[in-house]
């Protein structure tokens, strides 16, 4: 995989039935997402030097399994494709050898000023070039 990132699951993540909420895990994802940028960026605040953000377009996941207090997650992934506009995340959490949630996000590139959707900068697509899957 040409991403992966660890994080630890905190007690507040967990929701009455012992098992990390949902909606948090939309949270992870923002902070996969962060580390993307670091790694292809040098850090987020080199992409907005861009002139451009993301805004998320669409999320889709499917919960396999539940993850609980204290588990170390491993989470996984890469870009499917980056479009003219914006560009499909996929990421897959694994607690050991389990999968627990696969997640696919479309971001989509708009312009700071604006908030209208623009290209994807040319610097950008060399950056999460590397980040491609197959």
């Amino acid at each position: 995989m040409p991403f992966s990132h660890e994080l630890r699951v905190r007690y507040g993540e967990c929701d009455a039935q012992g098992i990390v909420f949902n909606a948090n895990f939309l949270a992870f994802v923002d902070v996969a997402l962060t580390e993307i940028w670091r790694q292809s960026m040098g850090s987020y605040d080199l992409l907005l030097e861009t002139g451009v953000d993301t805004v998320v377009g669409e999320a889709n996941m499917r919960f396999l399994l539940p993850g609980r207090f204290d588990d170390v997650l491993r989470i996984e992934g890469g870009f499917d494709d980056l479009g003219t506009t914006s560009a499909t995340l996929r990421l897959w959490f694994h607690r050991g050898d389990e999968l627990l949630v696969e997640a696919d996000i479309r971001y989509v590139f708009v312009d700071l000023g604006s908030w209208e959707k623009v290209e994807i900068p040319e610097v950008v697509r060399r950056g999460l070039g590397p980040l491609l899957l197959g």
